[in-house]
């Protein structure tokens, strides 16, 4: 747990799942994805604290009103050049009214010291193009926009045809 004059930083907790689902979907919203949102509270919280946990999150919350301001939902990965885990930050998030505040750079230090603890070789994550503010933030913080590799996805149908092969 991190706690600072404006904000703690802790790891989500089963009772904060609709908390960090309700920041999920104002995380697609301000992506203009909302129409991609189809999980459900049920399957998150599956995914963070079932039988076989996939995820972790960190919840970011205001220190004077004590509400959830954000989040970084991650899981691990895994370098074969490295042979060493990693973790992949799938999602971060600051609602917009609470951005500027060191949040961002404290959920990534965060990360960053979880990375260490567990050895990782990799701390790392994508962002959409378009985000010139978030690509500036994360290059900022050190990270480095590899220009020259692409995200690969199948999902849906074309899971069920690519299995089919």
């Amino acid at each position: 747990m991190l706690d600072t004059p404006t904000f703690t930083l802790r790891p989500a907790q089963p009772d904060d799942v609709p908390t960090l689902f309700s920041l999920i979907k104002a995380l697609a919203d301000y992506e203009k994805l909302t129409d991609q949102v189809t999980g459900s509270q049920a399957l998150l919280h599956e995914h963070l604290f079932g039988d076989r946990p996939c995820i972790e999150a960190i919840l970011a919350f205001s220190a004077s009103a004590k509400q959830p301001i954000g989040f970084a939902l991650f899981f691990t990965n895994y370098s074969t050049f490295l042979t060493k885990p990693g973790i992949y930050l799938e999602d971060l998030f600051i609602l917009p009214e609470y951005r500027s505040q060191g949040i961002g750079k404290a959920l990534l230090a965060y990360l960053a010291k979880l990375a260490i603890a567990r050895d990782c070789g990799r701390l790392e994550w994508s962002v959409l193009d378009w985000n010139q503010p978030a690509i500036g933030f994360y290059e900022r913080m050190g990270a480095t926009v590899l220009p020259d590799w692409r995200i690969c996805r199948v999902t849906g149908a074309a899971i069920a045809a690519l299995a089919e092969r």
